[in-house]
């Protein structure tokens, strides 16, 4: 039993990455889907596919690397708030990640968005994690 899927989702990236695998396939849920989406609107992963199956589906997630050094598109997927710790932060004290350059991603009222979106919406929420 996984007590940290979130954790379990960037762990699987991170390990996936690190191997220079192509695609990586994790257990599917609705807060994992949309941490997907915004991977891919940022420009973090190549591609993504949701596959429906008997419960929670899976995602199938292709990973992006630099095509001449091989460098993975992720340097580094940080689990910011955990089950023992849950980080919440105001519109106002939200963290920038690597001076702008990386993102992080927050659970608001407003959905799964982004640090950036969050911002430019007036919301705070909890803080699932940093990627850059």
């Amino acid at each position: 039993m996984n007590t940290d899927p979130i954790a379990d989702f960037l762990t699987r990236i991170r390990n996936a990455s690190n191997a220079q695998l192509k695609t990586v396939e994790i257990p599917g849920s609705n807060l994992k889907r949309e941490m997907t989406k915004i991977l891919f609107d940022q420009g973090y992963i190549t591609n993504y596919k949701f596959e429906e199956d008997d419960k929670q589906g899976t995602i199938k997630i292709a990973l992006k690397y630099n095509p001449s050094t091989k460098v993975p598109a992720i340097t580094k997927l940080e689990r910011i708030s955990r089950p023992g710790l849950r980080k919440y932060k105001n519109s106002n004290e939200i963290p920038r990640v690597l001076n702008g350059l990386g993102i992080a991603i927050l659970s608001t009222s407003k959905g799964v968005i982004t640090d950036k979106e969050a911002k430019l919406k007036n919301v705070g929420g909890e803080v699932l994690c940093f990627v850059y």
